[in-house]
C-alpha cells in the first residue's frame, strides 16, 4: 500500500492526495479527476490520475504511474 502523490503545479514539489492504494490496483483504475490540498501553496489543486504516482510506504520506493 502506498500514498497517491501528485506534483504541485506552482512549486513542483510532491504532495499527498490523501488516498492510499497499491500500485497494481492504481494502474488498473479508470482515469479519474480529483482535488488535493497543497500545504505548499495552501490551496486545492485539481489533478488527473494520469499525472499521479504511488509512493510505496516501504523502503521509500515510489512507482511512477504516468
Amino acid at each position: 500500500m502506498g500514498k497517491i502523490m501528485v506534483r504541485c503545479p506552482q512549486t513542483g514539489r510532491a504532495i499527498e492526495t490523501g488516498m492510499e492504494m497499491d500500485a497494481a490496483r492504481f494502474q488498473r483504475m479508470p482515469v479519474f479527476f480529483s482535488r488535493a490540498y497543497c500545504p505548499h501553496c495552501r490551496i486545492y489543486h485539481e489533478w488527473f490520475a494520469a499525472h499521479a504516482w504511488v509512493a510505496a510506504s516501504r523502503h521509500g520506493e515510489s512507482i511512477e504511474v504516468a
